[in-house]
């Protein structure tokens, strides 16, 4: 059984930083691409950060700069740095992994990831 364990999400002042994270069971967990996304309330689910088999990576524009994906092979862990936090960032945080590797789109094509996690909640206030 493949699952996806995430942590570390929080309520954080603007401006702050948090470093969420996903443990991995059940799966190859080198083999695949992994990443995040996220879903505020209201809103369509948004792809975040991916990371590939390759180790290239993929983030949205909104985050590009600020957030840094990243993994730990020997911990099958998948982290999400995420560093000056601002209210538009508050969302459910969503662990994915397993989409085709090699294909296009993996932060538009929400469909194209075979498993997710339960979610993290982060909350940023101003």
């Amino acid at each position: 059984e493949v699952q996806l364990m995430e942590s570390g999400g929080g309520s954080v002042q603007a401006g702050g930083s948090l470093r969420l994270s996903c443990t991995v069971s059940g799966f190859t967990f080198d083999g695949s691409d992994i990443g995040w996304y996220r879903q505020a309330p209201g809103k369509e689910r948004e792809g975040v950060a991916a990371l590939g088999i390759d180790g290239s990576t993929d983030y949205a524009d909104s985050v590009k700069g600020r957030f840094t994906i990243y993994k730990d092979n020997e911990k099958n862990t998948v982290y999400l740095q995420m560093d000056g936090l601002n209210p538009e960032d508050s969302a459910m945080y969503y662990c994915v992994a397993d989409y085709p590797p090699g294909a296009q789109s993996r932060l538009v094509r929400a469909e194209g990831w075979g498993y997710w996690g339960q979610g993290t909640q982060v909350t940023v206030s101003s």
